[in-house]
């Protein structure tokens, strides 16, 4: 081969065919692998530089596997915190509930003491009281003027008033002049009335009832109990009275009969009932009714003025009324008042009521006396007054004084005594230390209120106005005075407590209240209350110092809770020994089941903690998590787990009858609770901060491996464009190349042509 000669041209064309076709495999080559640099030999620099690019972003690649299995290890640690916390509030949700459960103790630890008339408003107590006086306004009598001052004496009642027959009554005859002994009923005019009541017909005399009935009165034994018959009368010895009429035939009932009805009806006359006879008399001093020569004359009472309404024929037909017809007429008669009697008479049923005791006013003679009943069985008679020895009693007007009143009032407050003796008398006296009520020269009451109780009058009737009780205006309904009381038996006493179950230890003086002193129940539990104590009082005086709920559990004066008592009181006062409390059994069962409850709770805890792992790494179990962030190891991450078990969070099992016992041993499960709470957030913030850190750095270095792998791209891919445009230009030099190697061999023919 060394022997060819190549001419000049055919080996430049030669050369250059070749040179075309190297660069046109290079093109090639790099259209092919997208590189322009595909080895060492293309540019060494770039070559080793993308490779060391690419080896870098290699490496971190492969730590993002390890880095998102981190993430997932952090996020399993989140979800079990977060499930912890649901459980902490389930079990913050018992212990509510057991300090919502009733109290444990049907009977919590207590001292007590009595402190004589000792009061919520006043605990001081007091010694004694002294009975105050209080001053009605001014009472007159009757007298002309009405400016005399009523005394002692002065009657309740007036003398008696009338009501005459306008003029001479007749029988039905016309001529015959009416008498008590003319009949209502009767054939013979001279004898009867010529206008007689009906049966049923009525008369009402001073609230009480007349019955008109015909026929003849029952026997004693059928007369209804309570009740006596006497003559054609039938009476129920309050003055209601039957009047039996007898026939046209055979007349019975007289004018007298009614002028005694009546009478029993006004309180003129009495009745004393003994087996369903009746004995009517007169009362004392009290003048009865009259019918004679033509005359009616109807006598009130001294106790009350007289009004009797009825058939107005009929009371026409006895004069007393000049109405007639088939309906009802009024007649009355008002008694005046005197020098003797006040000036206000009082009205018959009027009453007081006397510190809750009952004074009644009655228009009656007193019991006992001349023509009176008996004084009842368990009531006894003083002066014109009948009590029941406890303070009720009744005043009776037609003898009764203003005396009688004050007395009265007396035995309702307590400042007089009536000891009965069970014969209808009794002893009177007046309480020790007390001063009777009594009516001063200017006629004003000086009402004792006595010791037992605040004096408090109320009325019905005109009883508060008449005996000067209604105030100024006279229209008050009630007259109150207070007792004068006497100084706190514990007053400048101390009352100690030492610290009792960790409370601030009580330093309580009693007193007026001021200067840091205690008067009053609210002031004393402003004091105990932040010792755990309270305190109440009864109606007796009984103070009691018992244990609050929060510890319902503890004993007062314990070595466990303290709370030992002291003072200079306890040597003015004897305080009972301290109780121990009573447990409640169906409370502790229900708080017993609340201890089950919260014990299941922290075995939810326990497996929780242990099952929040991922790829057998638990933050929450002691596991530690380190993460490598770059391909030298030098940035990395180390997370040391932490034991969140129950007794990781400071949580340990209760035990039935300790805990939940009562609502300090509430308090501390709550208050370990609130502490396992506050280190979940703590710990869920700190995972959060964590995992923000590893998500970051993932994020970065993914970014980094497209940098990476960006800049190693950057210096070896081709540009396809240029690339394909040299093939191009290469193509065509080789076809340029490939025509002028034919040229020149075509010269070299055609001089072989010539040698041929």
């Amino acid at each position: 081969m060394s022997g060819i000669v190549l001419s000049a041209s055919v080996r430049q064309n030669l050369l250059s065919l070749q040179s075309t076709a190297d660069l046109l495999a290079t093109t090639q080559n790099r259209l092919s692998t997208g590189k322009s640099v595909n080895s060492a030999l293309d540019n060494p620099t770039n070559f080793f530089t993308a490779q060391s690019l690419d080896n870098r972003a290699s490496d971190i690649n492969n730590l993002l596997d390890g880095i998102a299995n981190g993430v997932q290890v952090l996020q399993a640690a989140n979800t079990g915190l977060t499930s912890l916390q649901k459980l902490i509030d389930s079990a913050k949700s018992i212990a509510n509930q057991a300090l919502q459960t009733t109290v444990g103790y049907s009977t919590k630890s207590n001292v007590s003491t009595t402190i004589s008339g000792a009061t919520s408003a006043d605990l001081r107590g007091t010694t004694s009281f002294a009975s105050a006086t209080a001053a009605s306004n001014v009472l007159y009598d009757g007298a002309a003027g009405g400016a005399t001052a009523a005394s002692g004496a002065t009657t309740l009642g007036a003398a008696q008033a009338s009501a005459v027959s306008t003029g001479t009554s007749y029988a039905a005859d016309g001529s015959t002049a009416l008498t008590g002994a003319i009949t209502l009923l009767g054939t013979t005019t001279s004898s009867a009335l010529a206008t007689a009541p009906a049966d049923g017909d009525t008369l009402t005399v001073n609230g009480k009832t007349i019955t008109f009935r015909a026929g003849t009165a029952p026997a004693q034994s059928a007369v209804p109990t309570g009740s006596g018959v006497s003559g054609h009368l039938v009476t129920d010895g309050n003055g209601n009275t039957t009047v039996y009429l007898g026939t046209s035939s055979a007349p019975l009932a007289t004018v007298s009969d009614v002028l005694t009805a009546i009478d029993l009806a006004s309180g003129v006359k009495t009745s004393t009932i003994t087996a369903g006879a009746a004995t009517i008399g007169a009362a004392s001093a009290a003048s009865p009714s009259t019918a004679a020569a033509g005359v009616v004359t109807l006598k009130s009472s001294t106790g009350a003025d007289l009004s009797v309404t009825g058939n107005a024929d009929f009371l026409h037909e006895l004069g007393l009324t000049t109405a007639t017809g088939g309906g009802n007429a009024t007649v009355s008669a008002a008694r005046a008042t005197s020098s003797s009697s006040l000036g206000s008479l009082l009205q018959d049923g009027s009453t007081l009521n006397v510190d809750g005791h009952i004074i009644t006013f009655k228009n009656a003679p007193v019991p006992g006396s001349s023509n009176a009943p008996a004084v009842p069985s368990g009531f006894g008679v003083s002066g014109n007054v009948l009590t029941d020895g406890n303070g009720n009693s009744t005043v009776y007007l037609q003898t009764g004084s203003i005396s009688d009143v004050l007395k009265a009032i007396d035995f309702a407050t307590g400042v007089q005594t009536f000891a009965l003796n069970g014969s209808g008398g009794g002893t009177l006296a007046t309480a020790v230390g007390q001063a009777p009520s009594t009516i001063n020269s200017s006629g004003q009451l000086k009402l004792s209120t006595g010791v037992n109780a605040d004096l408090s009058i109320t009325g019905t009737g005109n009883s508060l106005a008449v005996l000067g009780l209604a105030g100024n205006t006279g229209t008050a309904t009630a007259f109150t005075a207070a007792r004068t009381s006497g100084i706190g038996g514990i007053a400048g006493k101390t009352l100690t407590f030492t610290s009792f179950n960790g409370g601030t230890a009580v330093n309580v003086t009693f007193g007026d209240g001021t200067n840091g002193t205690v008067k009053t129940l609210d002031q004393l539990n402003n004091a105990l209350q932040a010792n755990n104590l309270s305190a109440t009082i009864d109606a007796n005086g009984r103070l009691t110092i018992t244990a609050s709920n929060d510890y319902a559990s503890s004993t007062i004066g314990s070595t466990v809770a303290g709370g030992a008592i002291g003072g200079t009181l306890t040597s003015a006062l004897t305080f009972s020994t301290a109780s121990t409390p009573v447990q409640d059994a169906v409370a502790q069962t229900a708080r017993a089941n609340l201890v089950s409850q919260y014990n299941n709770i922290l075995n939810q805890i326990d497996t929780t903690s242990q099952d929040s792992s991922f790829n057998g790494v638990n933050l929450l179990n002691g596991d530690q998590l380190k993460l490598v962030f770059d391909e030298t190891g030098k940035s990395s991450l180390n997370i040391t787990g932490v034991t969140y078990n129950s007794k990781g969070l400071g949580l340990a099992a209760l035990t039935v009858g300790v805990d939940f016992i009562d609502n300090a041993a509430s308090n501390r499960v709550l208050t370990n609770l609130n502490s396992a709470s506050s280190t979940l957030r703590s710990e869920a913030s700190a995972l959060g901060s964590n995992l923000s850190v590893v998500q970051i750095r993932q994020d970065f270095n993914k970014n980094l491996i497209n940098v990476l792998q960006t800049g190693s791209s950057n210096l070896t891919l081709a540009d396809t464009n240029v690339e394909a445009a040299n093939s191009q230009a290469l193509s065509t030099r080789q076809s340029i190349a490939v025509s002028a190697l034919s040229l020149a061999n075509t010269s070299q023919q055609s001089v072989l042509q010539l040698l041929r």
